[in-house]
């Protein structure tokens, strides 16, 4: 289905969401059509910033707002949409976009699995109607759904379109790039070199499988660091937990703006704590573009004063290599809290693979290695 017609099917004239890579022809219709203008569209931080952000828009005008989401973000609606959108407190109406990773029978990696099985499901239990589009439905079944979910949101109800891999067609491309320099896996190898056998851990997305090759590449082994392969926007905190607890150690965590920007409550935790062994560095590139580059507002805002604002020690910057590695090495030398933001161009290697391991392997190397220093 061209993803022009399904849009014009929808009659909305307002979208909010957060990229998925499933959803690409969506993404990058909405970014030629309306780019990130806030009347028409908007890329929020999270999914949950979205329900917001959509009750906020149907509270003014009265129409049925729509949110695009990966399912891996179905946990962050779950509280907004049980709480404010459903019938028995506001009966807010919505229409949600889900991409179906993970979905079962089709081959994903790991850390969509358990989410593909349960995607559905958690819907309905929040009492979201459902309708699953592929690449055989076609506009009328889309129309008819619709149709029937016409007195759901008369009635304050939500209902939701799950696709599936491969359901959309978008003839046209969008160029998503940035005036910075420096690449993100270039940037992540001099973290290593600087790091050594200190533990790292890496972001959801492509900071993890360029920290796995890299590895590869310098025949080291993968104990070292521990791959957030999922639960975007939470490494920080798993490395503010351990941390805390090796308390002798330094504890490298490998960022991304769209994830600190996800959940960036946890800069807040972390400076109250304070750990005086982790270093928190921020790969900005002011892009999603692990699910195809999409922006993210972080190009916009002052990370660096926010760390500060949140109690992190030293604050430091980098635009290119030379002030990286100085950098780098300021915060292997310091024991004070450490944020580092890393202006990164909007580029990946073509060829990236994938880590060869499996989570669980990685879990318990990672483990392992820690009850050894």
């Amino acid at each position: 289905m061209k993803i022009e017609e399904f849009v014009k099917a929808l009659k909305c004239d307002f979208f909010c969401g957060v990229p998925d890579s499933l959803l690409k022809s969506l993404c990058d219709y909405l970014m030629n059509t309306y780019g990130i203008d806030g009347s028409r569209h908007i890329i929020a931080a999270n999914e949950g910033n979205c329900v917001g952000i959509a009750a906020g828009y149907h509270l003014a005008t009265g129409k049925v707002p729509v949110i695009y989401l990966q399912n891996s973000g179905e946990g962050n609606i779950i509280n907004p949409v049980a709480s404010l959108m459903n019938e028995k407190v506001y009966a807010m109406p919505c229409l949600f976009i889900v991409g179906w990773r993970g979905e079962p029978g089709v081959h994903d990696e790991p850390q969509h699995k358990f989410q593909g099985e349960i995607t559905v499901k958690l819907l309905n239990d929040m009492d979201i109607e459902t309708f699953v589009i592929d690449s055989s439905t076609t506009l009328q079944e889309v129309e008819e759904a619709l149709n029937r979910w016409d007195g759901l949101f008369k009635n304050g109800k939500q209902a939701a379109f799950v696709i599936r891999k491969g359901s959309f067609e978008y003839g046209e491309k969008v160029d998503y790039s940035n005036a910075n320099e420096m690449p993100r896996e270039e940037i992540v190898k001099h973290i290593v070199n600087v790091s050594g056998e200190d533990p790292i851990i890496s972001t959801t997305g492509k900071a993890s499988r360029e920290l796995f090759e890299i590895r590869e590449a310098n025949a080291q082994g993968h104990c070292y660091d521990f791959l957030t392969v999922g639960s975007m926007g939470h490494s920080s905190s798993i490395a503010l937990g351990i941390a805390l607890n090796k308390p002798a150690q330094k504890i490298w965590c490998i960022d991304g703006d769209g994830a600190v920007l996800m959940h960036m409550g946890a800069m807040a935790v972390i400076g109250a704590n304070r750990p005086a062994n982790l270093v928190h560095i921020v790969i900005n590139n002011g892009s999603h573009e692990t699910v195809g580059g999409m922006p993210t507002v972080a190009a916009k805002i002052n990370l660096p004063e926010i760390a500060k604002a949140c109690g992190y020690v030293e604050i430091l910057k980098a635009e290119n290599f030379r002030s990286l590695d100085e950098a780098l090495d300021k915060a292997k030398r310091n024991n004070v809290l450490t944020f580092i933001e890393v202006k990164s161009s909007v580029a990946s290697r073509k060829d990236l693979g994938r880590p060869t391991t499996t989570a669980l392997d990685n879990k318990n190397d990672f483990m392992n290695y820690l009850k050894t220093i």
